[in-house]
């Protein structure tokens, strides 16, 4: 299987050609300082020192058909590329401010809200298109349903809540940024094959008003329930084993504090205990690719690093040269009024025609560095998704750790019966309170078979979702990756070849003015 997984990459690469956009969704704060920095200058800072206007009226360079348009983005494909059938695209637009007042606060309650549109063909949605408005808790509770209910896959991370955002709320940058973030993530969530039909997601671009899915509650609430319900568990009020509908959750809800006792004490005997757990990780191969992916993670982390400090470089040429267009107009039209004869006035001509170039290739150097951005900026993407690998890898060690202490509860169950059996065998007619204990640990021994069942079947599900993930994740990075370098190179020769031929026009006009 995973030799046709590698065939399908390969063909889906070879299928790939120059003028395809680069694909892009995690944006770091310094790419975006990188590309806002890189946009276009504006007509008043190029022609402040303009007034002969010999820089003309330029509308800017007709656009080349080698270069991609990477204004629009296209989603990852987790189907190794064949996603035409298929569609769900979201926009969050217009963003709206609401203020509510409450009744305990003088301070009123102020958030904004986003207009969420879709479109989409996939026949479990009902319909082709929707549009309900949510706010970023909406988002945060989609998220957190996401995460409980698809442990193992690679759940594209939301944007982080602002620890300063009641600050910022009432800045419109902060508010696109947030736009822009959250449709990157919805377009993340439906690039997934197995999330963009996902319940959780159908009901969060279709249902108007109020969210219909439970928000999940805070850690400081979960851990006083847990609190509150230990004494009967410690006084035998209430029963210790894990019931089987809580099996396939993992325990650091903190709703039950014997569990994580239990599963702390199961994972340092793991560690540092002389016997073996009764089950362990034994699948080498993701244990190997596991490994792999740690060290790429360092990898695109430098490589990251380095694109950033390129962009930064590329960025201050085309600054520096800009300048230098700027400095050359002051000069030329100090040339040109001071000009006596014919040879002066062919040197002023000659500056100007050399300051034109500059502020051309400065331009130039902006479109250059936001191109080459867009297509680095795709390091940092998968980067970025590594979060959701570790997650998926966690939910992985956290089932196994489940599993492990419901076996481990289980033998001590059934050593507990025989030494009971044992003691109630010396005693003539049977211990009676031995017997009744017998008959409650059988009952709480076939309670947790059933929860070992249960752990054992989302153990084996997080581990067949992590083994499609881990193949998929290599597919589209082979694929997006090839597609990155070919763009950036194709950037790197097409903007080069620009800048060239505006330099050499500039030389070749001076030289035949002099001529």
């Amino acid at each position: 299987m995973e030799e046709k997984g590698m065939e399908e990459c390969m063909e889906g690469m070879e299928s790939i050609s120059l003028d395809k956009a680069p694909l892009a969704y995690f944006s770091s704060s310094d790419y975006r300082s990188a590309m806002a920095a890189s946009g276009a200058m504006s007509p008043s800072a190029d022609q402040e020192d303009d007034e002969d206007g010999f820089l003309g009226a330029q509308s800017g360079p007709e656009p080349d058909p080698r270069v991609s348009d990477s204004s629009k983005e296209v989603p990852i494909s987790r189907n190794g590329g064949n996603s035409s059938q298929e569609f769900l695209t979201m926009a969050v637009t217009q963003p709206q401010k609401i203020q509510e007042s409450t009744g305990s606060s003088l301070v009123p309650n102020i958030y904004v809200t986003y207009l969420v549109v879709s479109h989409t063909n996939i026949p479990e949605y009902g319909g082709t298109e929707f549009s309900v408005r949510r706010r970023f808790r909406d988002f945060v509770t989609l998220a957190d349903r996401l995460a409980l209910a698809y442990r193992g896959y690679f759940i594209p991370p939301r944007p982080d809540k602002s620890i300063v955002e009641s600050q910022v709320m009432q800045k419109q940058e902060f508010i696109e940024q947030r736009r822009v973030a959250l449709e990157k993530y919805l377009s993340r969530l439906a690039a997934h094959p197995v999330l963009r039909k996902s319940e959780e997601l159908r009901l969060f671009l279709q249902t108007n008003g109020k969210l219909p899915l439970q928000p999940s509650i805070d850690m400081a609430s979960r851990m006083l329930d847990g609190a509150a319900k230990l004494p009967k568990q410690l006084f035998g009020d209430s029963s210790t084993v894990l019931a089987p509908q809580e099996a396939s959750q993992p325990a650091k809800g903190g709703r039950d504090l014997i569990r994580i006792f239990k599963e702390l004490r199961q994972s340092v005997t793991n560690d540092w205990g002389a016997s073996k757990p009764p089950v362990v990780e034994e699948d080498k191969e993701f244990l190997e690719k596991k490994e792999k992916l740690q060290d790429l993670e360092l990898e695109l982390t430098e490589a990251s690093q380095q694109a950033e400090a390129l962009i930064k470089a590329q960025q201050e040429v085309g600054d520096v040269v800009g300048d230098l267009g700027l400095a050359l107009i002051r000069i030329g039209k100090y040339e040109s009024q001071e000009a006596t004869g014919n040879a002066q006035k062919v040197h002023a001509t000659d500056v100007k025609r050399l300051a034109t170039a500059a502020v051309k290739v400065s331009r130039f150097y902006k479109e250059f560095n936001a191109e080459s951005c867009k297509h680095l900026d795709h390091l940092h993407d998968y980067l970025g998704l590594m979060q959701s690998v570790h997650t998926a890898f966690s939910d992985r060690s956290s089932a196994l750790l489940t599993l492990q202490t419901l076996m481990t509860d289980l033998s001590a169950m059934h050593a507990r019966i025989e030494k009971l059996n044992a003691s109630s065998s010396k005693t003539f007619g049977g211990d009676r309170s031995s017997n009744r204990k017998v008959e409650e640990l059988n009952d709480s021994i076939k309670t947790a078979e059933k929860s070992r069942d249960k752990a054992q079947e989302e153990y084996e599900r997080i581990k067949e979702r992590n083994r499609s993930e881990i193949e998929n994740y290599e597919c589209d990075r082979q694929r997006d990756f090839f597609s990155m370098l070919k763009g950036f190179v194709q950037t790197q020769v097409t903007y080069n070849e620009r800048i060239a031929s505006v330099w050499s026009k500039a030389f070749e006009e001076a030289g035949s003015a002099s001529v």
